[in-house]
């Protein structure tokens, strides 16, 4: 990855925190988007190896404020040659619970955790097209394929996140790849609640018997860029093997 540049979108997660490290030790300029959290973002900062590293805030929710981050990307590193669509936001509403899944909860998930990561592929297209070896990794879940998660929309988002990596996978190509990494449990703070009982519950049903961490899931989206060069349009699952028990 030396010489390269990776936008790690929600950067300042416990994904997001993983993701940047292992790109930054593999010798890429990380530039880290967050949105709440900046002092998470500006500690991380100081912990990456390298240099040209820096922290940019970016709302997925607004287009606009994508766009600038482009524009940011393009001013202060010159190219981008990775976009890890990372940011995303849930929470735990059981399925039987229609009443609770609010209109308002349901448009601003698919506004944040879709339509914002298609905003950064559009934003973001040129410059990974200039870099003639351009990847495009979206942070999904076994949930757009096994329709259980955190709740109903969040399994419809994530299978929306694996269609569009499908479909830019053939569209993009031949100058930018487009891979999911699909994850289940993660032993991070993402879905609000959960604790270590739940994560103990969740590895017992797991065949290898853990939930993952967020250096599984980095690791995986680094190989994207450094190991499956002739994949394209694939969702990887980083699941332990949940999604076949």
């Amino acid at each position: 990855m030396q010489g390269k540049v990776a936008v790690i979108l929600g950067g300042s997660g416990g994904i997001g925190r993983a993701t940047s490290m292992l790109f930054a030790h593999a010798g890429a300029r990380v530039v880290v988007g967050y949105g709440r959290g900046r002092e998470a973002a500006e500690q991380l900062l100081t912990e990456l190896p390298g240099e040209g590293h820096f922290a940019a805030e970016v709302q997925m929710e607004d287009s606009a404020s994508i766009n600038r981050l482009a524009e940011t990307v393009r001013a202060r590193a010159g190219r981008a040659d990775v976009l890890v669509n990372g940011a995303g936001f849930t929470r735990a509403i059981p399925h039987d619970d229609l009443d609770a899944l609010e209109d308002d909860f349901i448009d601003r998930m698919f506004a944040v955790n879709w339509r914002g990561q298609f905003a950064a592929i559009r934003a973001f297209r040129k410059l990974l097209n200039e870099s003639g070896d351009g990847l495009v990794v979206n942070v999904s879940s076994v949930s757009g394929m096994s329709g259980s998660g955190s709740n109903l929309a969040y399994c419809a988002v994530k299978a929306a996140t694996d269609s569009m990596t499908r479909s830019l996978g053939r569209a993009l190509a031949p100058r930018i790849r487009v891979m999911s990494v699909s994850p289940s449990a993660v032993d991070t703070q993402f879905v609000p609640g959960r604790d270590a009982a739940y994560n103990a519950k969740a590895a017992a049903i797991t065949p290898l018997k853990r939930i993952a961490t967020p250096d599984d899931v980095g690791r995986a989206i680094l190989a994207c860029a450094t190991m499956l060069t002739y994949s394209t349009g694939s969702i990887i699952l980083v699941d332990g093997g949940r999604f076949v028990a």
